[in-house]
This record gives structure tokens, sequence and C-alpha cells, in this order.
């Protein structure tokens, strides 16, 4: 808990800066959004909606208090096994997800007993987040998505992003501080250790764990010491407290730094069942993309940049059943102008005209009582689609129990 302290100190005044200073420009998004196979201008399909996915290889098998469970260490935003987001929380025992989201919400912003300054994110208390599908695999449950998520904090501009996947008898959680790009709907993780920090330490306020042997580590589960990386154009805007905090370099670098995960999970051991309400929350947010970045499929080539603009509305409403049922529903949408630019000139150099893309994103999702159910769909449309290296991406992704989860990506380019 002294290194727990030592850390937040640190980091309080980083994030007074980081909340209160004025956005500055980025050049270009992290450069993993390029992927050369999709710019060949056929249709890329993979796997089939009609086949069941295959589990992923690298299953681990963890003992959480007597109970063996086997299961993929990790999060990842389609069904192929691509590793994301680590596995840091197993949640045993009374591990209903419905009852892990009521308690959490019902726990207020003052963790200064743990050592949490009274500063944001940090005072700040959990609600229903948006964001991405992730999907994960465990033994007999097979794929996952994660219907619950939460953020302590705020969309824009940081929070701790935490999302839930139900098991059966034991949830998986993966947890992270993040930060909003400016200028896009995207964020960018900073830190895993803290995160999953701030979850244990609101689970021990709850009064649900177990008094003897509230929480305890698997072993190594997933990779270690670091875990992704940090883009040096926005780790050189973050303050040095920030910097210090995450265990970082404190000067400017001009190579990505490593996220640092020990690459162990926390098992909570919960032995109180916390109850629900039923309710509906609903949250509206229209994001002004406003940025250069490389472009995401479709490309001329690696350096082909545009500068996008416009508004993306974005809207959630989660509904909470009498029964515990969860439902969940988000919808994104945006009227864009592109500009191809030249990025190495300051400020970046229009190179063609501008011209008009639609973007479009759909979840829906339940969870029951040990059955979790959920479909996501994202489209991006370029106008006309004929253009210069004009295109359409479309993926669709499904997971419901009984083997039914199937992930298929279509591009299609023009010549």
């Amino acid at each position: 808990m002294k290194a727990l302290i030592y850390t937040i100190t640190l980091i309080t005044a980083a994030l007074m800066l980081v909340t209160g200073c004025d956005k500055k420009a980025v050049n270009s998004i992290n450069e993993n959004l390029y992927d050369e196979s999709l710019t060949s201008g056929e249709t890329v399909s993979t796997p089939d909606m009609a086949n069941p996915a295959a589990p992923p290889a690298d299953l681990v098998t963890v003992d959480i208090g007597g109970q063996s469970v086997e299961f993929w260490p990790w999060a990842g935003s389609d069904l192929s096994g691509t590793p994301w987001d680590p596995a840091s929380l197993i949640f045993a025992g009374e591990a209903n997800p419905a009852a892990l989201r009521a308690a959490l919400m019902f726990l207020d912003g003052d963790r200064t007993a743990y050592g949490f300054p009274d500063a944001y994110p940090f005072n700040a208390t959990w609600r229903d987040a948006m964001g991405d599908v992730q999907a994960t695999y465990g033994t007999p449950a097979g794929w996952v998505g994660n219907v619950i998520q939460m953020e302590c904090g705020a969309f824009d501009p940081i929070r701790i992003h935490l999302r839930l996947f139900d098991m059966g008898d034991w949830t998986m959680g993966t947890a992270h501080f993040e930060i909003l790009i400016p200028g896009t709907t995207d964020h960018q993780v900073i830190s895993w250790e803290l995160a999953e920090q701030l979850v244990v330490v609101d689970l021990l306020r709850s009064g649900l764990l177990d008094e003897t042997v509230p929480m305890f580590p698997t072993q190594q589960i997933n990779d270690a010491p670091t875990w992704r990386e940090i883009p040096p154009y926005i780790y050189n805007e973050l303050p040095v407290e920030l910097r210090a905090a995450i265990g970082g370099p404190l000067g400017d670098v001009t190579d990505p730094v490593g996220i640092g995960n020990n690459g162990y999970a926390t098992v909570l051991n919960i032995t109180t069942n916390f109850g629900w309400s039923p309710e509906v929350a609903r949250q509206e947010l229209t994001v002004n993309f406003n940025q250069v970045i490389p472009k995401p499929f479709c490309a001329g080539g690696q350096y082909q940049y545009v500068y996008v603009t416009g508004p993306v509305d974005l809207n959630q409403t989660v509904q909470v059943l009498p029964n515990g049922n969860i439902t969940s529903r988000f919808r994104a949408h945006g009227r864009l102008d592109i500009t191809p630019v030249d990025p190495s000139t300051t400020p970046p150099t229009p190179i063609g005209e501008t011209y008009r893309a639609v973007v479009s994103e759909r979840h829906r999702g339940i969870v029951t009582n040990g059955v979790t159910l959920i479909s996501s769909f994202r489209m991006q449309m370029e106008i006309p689609p004929s253009g210069p290296f004009h295109g359409r991406l479309v993926s669709w992704m499904e997971i419901g129990p009984n083997g039914h989860s199937g992930y298929e990506l279509e591009i299609e380019c023009a010549d």
C-alpha cells in the first residue's frame, strides 16, 4: 500500500495539468492503425460467421480458491486470438456481474483512506462506460463478450476503464488507465497497474470480500514487464509528474514507451452477494474529430495521411431489469470531411481535394444468469466509394453461448 500511496501522490498534480490544459494537436494516431492487408483492393473475410470461432491457443489454468479455471488471459478486439488487453482481475465466489456493477456504483468517490488523493479521476464515482466490444475465452463458457463496461472518470479527457466478462461461476476483468487522444474518439492506455489497484481498493471499500482471505495473486499469466506501448508523440505531451507515476522516462523520447504490466491477475474473493435495483442509464456525447491520421484502410501506401474533421455522435442506453438481467445498446454515427495531406509539413499541406465519409457503429448485448450475448457492427464508407483510393470497411462480430460466435471483416477498395 505504501507504493500505491507514493504513486498516487506523484500523479495528483499531473492529472490537474492533463484535465486543465489545452488540447494540443498531435501529428498522428498510433501507427498500428496502418495495416498493409487493408490496401489490397480485395474483400477480406475471416472467419465465416456460420462457423464457430476456434479457441485461442494460449489458455492458462488458475486455482481461484479450490476451483480450477481455464481461460485466455487476454481480451481481443475480434475472435482471432490476437491479444490486446491483459486480464488483471478475477472475481471469484459471489461474482455476478450485475451485482459487481451495482456494488461499484454504490460507492462514493472518497478513497483517501487508501492513499488516493481527493483529485479527479481518483475522487470520481463509477458509471457505465462507452467503449469498444472485446472478447475473451473460458472453459466451458467459450467466447464471451463484455456487455458490462464501466468508467471511473469520463470518456473525455481521462478515466479508469473496466470491462467485465461473465464466465458463469466467476467473472474476469480487464482494467486500464487511459486518456482520450485529442481530436479523436480513440483512447491511449497509459497504465494497467494503476487501474487494477483502484478496482482492488474499491472492492475492499465495498465490504464484499472475505475477511480472512480477501485477495491473492495468480501466477504469471500474461506478458511482463511491459505490454503494449505509448507512441512518442503522445508520451511527450504527458506532464513529467504523470510520466514518473507510470514509471516512464522523465524526459521526451523518440521511441515508444512500454506500458508496465506485472503479468499476473488479482483474485478477489467475494463472499457477500450485493443486490441491484431496476434502472435505465443513458449517456449522450458528441466528439469533434480534428486530427491528422494514417489512412486506416484502402491507403495508397504506408505514408498516406488524411486530415479528418467533423462531429461523431455517441449514445448508449443500459437497462437493468428486476431479475438482474442487463441489456446494453450503443450507437455512434458521424459524417466527416477527409482531406489527403502531407504530414511532414507544419501545418500539414493538403495534397488532394476534400471528400466526405460516413462512419457508423452499433453494439447490442444482454447478460443474464450465466448467459451473455453481444453483437457489434462497424462501417466506414468514403464517398464516393469509387474515388481514387476510396473504399468501404464493414465488420461484424457476434458472441453467444453454445459456440455461437463469429467475426467477419469486409473491405472493398477502388482501383
